[in-house]
């Protein structure tokens, strides 16, 4: 007499994945750029006085309609500026008494490692307007800067915001775009607006 057992068995493997939770920011940025036929130095002054740019254009004749132009690419030493802002000590604010707009004829294609404009000769960094940058509310700051009728008479091919009036400084971003090329007669104010969510 053979006697046989059987038996079965069915393993389980239970396998869950748990939710990555990733804590994500929006960084917005947006240029615009103002051109305006200068009038006996009129509009230059209204310009650094910070008088905000509605009054602007309906006070002084553009020379055609505004350039908006979104994005840029954050270099890595603005970032580590910044966070050195937000957590320690020993950085230079991008306020109004340090920041700069810095712009040139370079079309070299953006990179976060660059430092600075890449023109060699033809840039030149602007002081703020007065009362900018604005800050403190809806997630925005708002950099602004005049150049004036004899101011950055070249090819507009790169926009920053510096630290300070150098290369030398900490830049913040930079954006390559094609902007024209600004001659005497003229005052050109470009603003930045960055906006994070």
């Amino acid at each position: 007499m053979h006697q046989r057992d059987r038996g079965s068995g069915l393993d389980l493997a239970r396998i869950s994945v748990s939710p990555r939770v990733v804590d994500a920011g929006l960084w917005s940025p947006q240029y615009s750029l103002h051109k305006f036929y200068e009038h006996r130095g009129r509009v230059g002054k209204a310009g650094r006085q910070g008088l905000p740019m509605d009054y602007l254009v309906e006070n002084f004749e553009l020379i055609e309609s505004p350039l908006k132009f979104d994005g840029n690419c954050l270099l890595n030493e603005g970032i580590n500026e910044l966070w050195t802002l937000v957590t320690g000590t020993g950085a230079t604010m991008f306020n109004n008494a340090n920041a700069n707009t810095g712009v040139g004829d370079s079309a070299t294609a953006e990179d976060a490692t660059q430092t600075g404009l890449q023109a060699a000769t033809n840039k030149l960094y602007k002081a703020m307007d007065t009362s900018y940058p604005t800050y403190g509310s809806s997630q925005k700051a708002i950099w602004r800067s005049t150049f004036g009728s004899t101011e950055a008479n070249f090819a507009w091919q790169e926009i920053t915001v510096s630290n300070t009036n150098a290369d030398t400084g900490k830049n913040l971003n930079r954006k390559v775009q094609d902007m024209g090329t600004k001659a005497a007669g003229s005052t050109w104010i470009p603003t930045l607006e960055v906006t994070i969510t």
